[in-house]
């Protein structure tokens, strides 16, 4: 058996949805139907679901990987993501923390309010 994750997630707001993924996350379009909307997001599918309604968890949802969090941040940024900061974390100016580990993390939300992250890991 092949195994390839797909990822879920759940919108209430599909077209607003559709354009966070495809314009500020830059994720390629590969299908809008009736039940979810789907995106190759680095290789790896992204279903959206439609659903009528919807409350988010208050925890992270999806998370990404990334080379260069300053970098990638600041590209989702100037694309019209907005990142969110937390009182019990100390982050930078550019809302993203320093893990014990290393690994430097940064938090933004989806128009349905899913949150979702860039980690980079330690060196």
């Amino acid at each position: 058996m092949s195994v390839a994750p797909i990822l879920f997630i759940a919108t209430a707001r599909a077209e607003e949805a559709r354009a966070f993924y495809a314009d500020v996350m830059g994720f390629a379009l590969k299908d809008d139907n009736p039940f979810s909307i789907e995106f190759d997001a680095g290789g790896t599918m992204l279903r959206v679901q439609k659903v009528e309604t919807f409350e988010p968890h208050p925890f992270t949802a999806i998370g990404w990987l990334v080379e260069d969090i300053a970098a990638e941040r600041d590209r989702l940024y100037d694309r019209g993501a907005r990142f969110v900061r937390f009182d019990f974390l100390d982050q930078d100016e550019r809302d993203v923390w320093t893990a014990p580990d290393g690994a430097r993390v940064c938090w933004m939300k989806d128009p349905d309010g899913n949150t979702l992250s860039l980690t980079q890991l330690a060196a």
